[in-house]
């Protein structure tokens, strides 16, 4: 592109302009800092050069396609030129002239001075026949659905409600809550079918970080309701992580939404759906929306002491941003100006006067975002060479991305890269690029480099031909394209010091008539910032279990592949996020598995992701980013830090008797990542589960002694290793017993030597076996007899003869012995024979009384006294001998003694005869025993049998059908005599039961019926032939029946006779009663009238005239009651009544009558032209008066213009629309019968403004209420607004619906 002043005459060009691209080569149009240049008072042309207009070749020509190229140019004012080319076939520009008013800022240097004007002119000519007119349509407005006002008005707290009404247009505030109170409701009722609770409803906010967020509660029905994010109307995706612009992300019931990376057009208003219900909205204003960078800084060139214009452009206005040079806040000198437009929108920064300390970068940050670029200060030149170096410089990249930042404000560091090297096989040089041979004696060489790497082109002539010149791909070479050249002697040299992709192509160096050419290759491969390769050299450190994330973020202008390697094995697992690692960074896809490894690769980062980290996880780890341009790796080192393992085992436990408790083990095989500091040792009895700790061992020592251990109980025990981390698992045992040492056995019985008030004396035999070598002495023990208590007699041991004498005399002991030993008491030998600690007795006397109380087939009982006192000392107890009438020996009955004076000999032979004697013994020895004279036969007493009857027993037993019979019978007989029962002197029935035990007999009848009455008899009847009788009655009832119809007749006045059916069971012979029951009510309480009543009649006294009486009769006996009979009807005795008279009293209405008065009157009004006028008063008065209204005398009856209105007393005249021929004296009449009142007011109409929405004298005050600016201020009333706005005193706005 290039700049030309415009010939005379020549007037501006109409040029339209539309989005699109340059070709290929030309410079692009509108370069904000040119068209801002200073100087004023001229005018410019802008014009592209280009080919010929010919029809494109294929190859390495660029295509237009067949829309319009269009590229803002920004004037003077303002204003936008667009440039519009619609090919039909593509085409090349010839050149573009456009016509601007002012200073467009290109350096002078630029203008073509050389070319003929004539054909400059021709050019724009033809090229004007080309241009196709048209005008850009206008934006259209940004359409909002009233519906989508309505939902955010819906969940908008209520102080929110007028700014809302305000900026959407909602003027009748009162209509607008009702219907929004009506919109609610129905909205509930369609949010019910999926949510049942929603809370903690948060709006939309904008972080300090430039990410918008809202969040709310939901409790949804279903939990497989889909949610739906909308924007002004239209529903967006939205993602889970934070790698989308749109993420929801859910916490238990709480959905949280974000927004991400903001521009101008997030704007809107958000919607959130369960289903098809809309739950929650909320606005995103665009004020809120950080300003982000729209037209980026471009890097600039000027020379020494010249001036240089940095000019970026933000999408929101920021009048806190803050220039930087060199990342330090530049603050504004004489040197450096800063301007900004005066939408905010544009900051210009100039450096005047610029120096080489002046080179370095320049940015502008607005806090969130920021764009930089490089002021390059180049030596002055001569002007001829410059200007011609101008013409031949490639204008591509001026445009560049070279120093320049992204709309986000990330810089491109293109500064890393790895090291350049040659393409193999040309240090050889080809023909062309070495040149004739008879004038370079060396040529260009073809170059193989890394992007950001030195590079120098070098060719030594033969001869001196001149300075040379350097081309690429036939364009000139200067100094501003970043390029160094250098001449020693014959030797050229062209070097640049950071290479760049776009320096890539084919270099010629032209000396004079010959050339030399060779390739430049740059590769470009993924970078990695040198900060995150100097972070990937410290290990990433994780507990096990935790989520592991690994991301390497990278820039590279072609797409990449990404593979993960662990310990040189590549990682396989799946994909995640956008895209994974074996898919360029343009792919997007999802995995289904989520336990394995997770690798994702996005534009700018590639990441592997391990949801659970474990041991095995940890390594060496590495990624290699491939590309067109090269690759790159990156290595880190990944600890998984987890608790210790088990010691190695098994647990080795070694009984060491009185040392205790050896332990041995074996370091774990995996520490976790950290140093053992120690073991950690616990103990656990057997039969308990309680661990209990009993020491540590230091890391150096894997044996353990336990000295605290008991012999012969049974322990486990366990170790754990102790890292940093926490005791890891244990490793356990088996359950080992500790052998006790070999103890004593039980010594012998005790026996007693002697025994005495003042002491016993006892001996014992030493144990023998195992441990009893070396006995120590003896542990004696004592109890009373009777208890399980022992109590210890001797603390220390004695030998084995030992006399007690701590006793109470009268007590009766017992004793046992102990053996001791160094290893301990072993076990206690078995108890003494029960002794007394008394003086020795004297034995008792014969004892009294000896007699047979019973005999039987095979035993005999015995009963006698105790001997005399007199006789010898009391007997302990006592002996039973028997002896055979053909044995001559003595044997005794039992073992032992008989504590009580009477015993039952057993086991004896029927009918065989028996001499019996008995003595009475105690410590004293035994006395002289007591025989009976006669032989005693072993057979039973003959018993005559009989009934035992006493007072309870009954000769009669009425008993009701179903019940059970059960009658016992005791009687006495010996031997058992034969029962026999019979009813009515026949055998009972088989449903009869009868028992017989032990004297006792018994009649069982499991349910009664009426044939069960009768006489029963129970006979008992013996071997001898002795018989006995027992005779008892049994009548068998059940309740009487119903009796019959009652019938009521009155034989005497005042009285009712009742007469009723007698019950069926009556004829049956059966004895019953009846019971008559009254009530008054219909649904009152019975009351029993009479009771026992033998006949079948019963008379009620008293009977009252005009009451109802209910009669009930009951059949009764013994058994129960019968159902009742009840009348049909009551019996009523009509009750006569006299005639009386009520005088009503008399009373004088009170007189209401008043003539009219005005409870309120009228109030003067001051209105502007076009607003509506009301005037109101109250009037009181009856009859009710009538009110006319007039002005100036006038009556308004009839007049079209006005109205009124009476209600209840309260009386309104409302003109509309008032007009200056409305100003005047208004009053109001108010007549009856009895007078009439008046009241007057003044109407004041000001102004031709209109209404005071429209007029422009109209203001609002502090509140934001709208007034005059020539009336006082009117505060509306503290209870809200109300349908009709009040604007002044009377004057109100009438309300619009939304």
């Amino acid at each position: 592109m290039e700049a030309e002043m415009q010939q005379p005459g020549m007037g501006p060009r109409n040029v339209t302009n539309g989005p699109g691209q340059a070709h290929q080569g030309d410079q692009v149009l509108g370069d904000p800092v040119g068209l801002r240049g200073k100087g004023k008072g001229y005018r410019r042309l802008i014009a592209i050069r280009a080919l010929d207009i010919t029809p494109f070749s294929s190859g390495a020509d660029q295509r237009l396609s067949q829309s319009s190229w269009e590229q803002p140019v920004l004037g003077n004012r303002g204003e936008d030129h667009q440039c519009v080319l619609p090919l039909s076939l593509p085409v090349h520009v010839n050149s573009l002239l456009f016509s601007l008013d002012g200073p467009v800022g290109f350096r002078n240097n630029r203008e073509r001075h050389n070319e003929p004007q004539e054909d400059l002119g021709k050019e724009v000519m033809d090229f004007r026949m080309m241009l196709k007119k048209r005008a850009l349509p206008p934006a259209p407005p940004k359409k909002i659905d009233l519906e989508q006002v309505w939902q955010l008005l819906m969940t908008a707290d209520q102080k929110d409600y007028e700014w809302i009404c305000m900026k959407y247009g909602i003027v009748d505030f009162w209509g607008m809550l009702r219907k929004l109170q009506e919109m609610k409701k129905e909205r509930e009722d369609k949010m019910a079918q999926y949510i049942s609770i929603i809370s903690n409803l948060r709006h939309i906010r904008v972080t300090k970080e430039g990410t918008a967020m809202f969040d709310l509660e939901l409790h949804l029905k279903n939990s497989g309701s889909k949610i739906y994010l909308y924007k002004d109307g239209e529903m967006i995706p939205y993602g889970h992580d934070n790698e989308t612009k749109h993420c929801l992300r859910r916490l238990g019931k709480r959905y949280h939404f974000q927004i991400r990376d903001l521009r101008p057009e997030d704007a809107g208003i958000y919607q959130v759906k369960v289903e098809d219900a809309v739950v929650f909205s909320t606005e995103l204003e665009a004020s809120a929306i950080p300003p982000s960078v729209v037209v980026p800084l471009a890097e600039a060139h000027c020379e020494e002491e010249g001036e240089a214009v940095f000019e970026c452009t933000l999408s929101n206005p920021c009048p806190n941003a803050v220039w930087h040079f060199q990342h330090r806040p530049l603050r504004p000198s004489e040197r450096h100006e800063v301007f900004m437009s005066p939408d905010g929108l544009t900051h210009r920064l100039v450096v005047r006067e610029a120096r080489f300390s002046d080179m370095g970068l320049y940015s502008l940050s607005t806090g969130l975002h920021a764009s930089s670029a490089w002021l390059v200060v180049e030596a002055g030149k001569d002007k001829s060479l410059q200007t011609a170096s101008l013409d031949h410089q490639p204008r591509a990249r001026r445009g560049g991305k070279e120093g320049r930042s992204d709309v986000h404000g990330e810089g491109r560091d293109v500064t890393q890269s790895p090291r350049s090297r040659s393409k193999p096989g040309t240090s050889s040089f080809s023909k062309e690029a070495r040149g004739p041979i008879d004038h370079f004696s060396q040529g260009l060489a073809d170059m193989e480099v890394q992007q950001g790497e030195a590079v120098t082109l070098s060719c030594i002539l033969t001869s001196d031909l001149g300075p040379g010149t350097w081309f690429k791909d036939g364009v000139k070479l200067t100094t501003q394209d970043g390029v160094i050249f250098e001449q020693d002697g014959l030797m050229h040299k062209l070097l640049i010091t950071h290479v760049q992709g776009t320096q890539a192509g084919k270099y010629t160096f032209v000396a004079g008539n010959q050339q030399s050419e060779a390739t430049l290759t740059v590769h470009d491969p993924p970078t990695i910032a040198p900060d995150v390769t100097e972070k990937l050299r410290e290990p990433l450190v994780v507990k096990a279990g935790k989520p592991v994330t690994m991301k390497i973020p990278f820039q590279s202008r072609h797409p990449v592949q990404a593979v993960w390697r662990k310990d040189g094995a590549e990682v396989v697992g799946g994909s995640s996020g956008s895209g994974s690692s074996s898919s360029s960074s343009s792919s997007s896809s999802s995995s289904s598995s989520s336990n394995g490894p997770q690798v994702a690769l996005g534009d700018s980062y590639t990441r592997l992701c391990l949801p659970s980290a474990g041991r095995k996880d940890g390594g060496q780890y590495s990624v290699t980013l491939r590309s067109e341009g090269g690759s790159v790796q990156a290595e880190l080192t990944l600890q998984v830090i987890d608790k210790p393992q088990p010691p190695q085992g098994p647990l080795e436990v070694h009984d060491c008797h009185r040392a205790g408790v050896c332990l041995h083990w074996q370091p774990p095989r995996d520490d976790g990542g950290r140093a053992v500091e120690h073991y950690m040792v616990e103990r656990r009895q057997a039969g308990r589960s309680t661990w209990l700790k009993v020491g540590e061992s230091p890391t150096d020592s894997t044996t353990f002694t336990d000295t605290h251990v008991e012999q012969g109980k049974k322990y486990a025990f366990r170790v754990r290793t102790v890292t940093a981390e926490g005791a890891g698992e244990a490793l356990e045992s088996e359950e080992v017993l500790v052998a006790p040492e070999a103890l004593p056995g039980p010594p012998s019985t005790p026996a007693i030597l002697s025994a005495s008030s003042r002491g016993i004396t006892l001996t014992w035999t030493a144990p023998r076996g195992p441990g009893s070598a070396h006995i120590l002495g003896y542990l004696i023990e004592k109890r009373k007899k009777g208890s399980n208590t022992w109590i210890a007699v001797n603390e220390q041991p004695v030998p084995d003869r030992w006399t007690m004498v701590d006793l109470r005399q009268g007590c009766q002991y017992e004793f046992r012995v102990t053996a001791m030993t160094p290893s301990g008491p072993g076990e206690p030998g078995p108890p003494s024979n029960a002794v007394f600690a008394r003086d020795p007795m004297r034995p008792p006397g014969p004892v009294r009384d000896l007699r047979v109380t019973d005999t039987s087939h095979t035993s005999i009982t015995l009963s006698w006294a105790g001997p005399d006192a007199q006789d010898g000392d009391e007997a302990q107890g006592y002996v039973v001998e028997l002896c055979g009438s053909d044995s001559l020996q003595w044997n005794p009955c039992h073992a032992g003694t008989v504590p009580v004076t009477t015993y039952t000999a057993k086991g004896l032979r029927p009918q065989a005869g028996y001499f019996v004697r008995v003595t009475a013994v105690n410590d004293g020895g035994r006395g002289e025993p007591t025989a009976l004279d006669t032989l005693v036969q072993a057979m039973p007493v003959t018993v005559c049998p009989k009934f035992l009857m006493d007072s309870s027993t009954k000769d009669s037993l009425m008993v009701r059908v179903g019940d059970t019979i059960r009658v016992p019978v005791s009687f006495e007989a010996v031997p058992m005599p034969e029962v026999t029962w019979l009813k009515d002197d026949l055998p009972l029935p088989k449903r009869s039961v009868t028992t017989t035990k032990d004297g006792l007999t018994q009649l069982l009848i499991p349910a009664a019926s009426l044939s069960d009455s009768g006489l029963y008899t129970v006979v008992l009847r013996n071997l001898p032939g002795k018989e006995a009788a027992h005779n008892f009655l049994i009548k068998v009832a059940a309740c009487p029946q119903a009796p019959g119809p009652i019938r009521l007749q009155e034989n005497m006045p005042g009285t009712v006779t009742a007469e009723w059916e007698p019950s069926p069971d009556e004829a049956q012979g059966l004895l019953l009663h009846y019971a008559v029951l009254t009530r008054s009510l219909a649904h009152g309480p019975w009351r029993e009238a009479a009771d026992r009543v033998h006949t079948n009649r019963f008379t009620l006294l008293g009977v009252l005239p005009g009451h109802e009486y209910h009669f009930r009769v009951v059949a009764k006996n013994e058994l129960g009651a019968s159902k009742p009979s009840d009348t049909s009807q009551p019996w009523c005795i009509p009750r006569q009544r006299d005639r009386f008279t009520v005088k009503a009293p008399s009373y004088r209405e009170p007189d209401l009558r008043q003539k009219p008065r005005f409870l309120v009157g009228l109030r003067s009004h001051l209105l502007p032209q076009g607003c509506e006028c009301c005037m109101s008063c109250a009037v009181q008065g009856w009859p009710q008066p009538r009110v006319t209204w007039f002005r100036n005398d006038q009556s308004l009856e009839g007049n079209p213009t006005v109205y009124s209105t009476d209600v209840l007393g309260v009386c309104s005249l409302v003109i509309p629309s008032v007009t200056p021929e409305d100003s005047g004296e208004y009053k109001a009449v108010a007549e009856n019968t009895l007078g009439q009142a008046v009241s007057t007011a003044i109407l004041i109409v000001i102004g031709t403004g209109g209404c005071p929405d429209s007029g422009p004298d109209w203001q609002r005050d502090e509140k934001g209420n709208q007034r005059h600016s020539h009336l006082p201020a009117f505060r509306e009333p503290s209870g809200g607004p109300s349908p009709s706005r009040v604007i002044g005193p009377g004057v109100r706005r009438p309300g619009f619906s939304a």
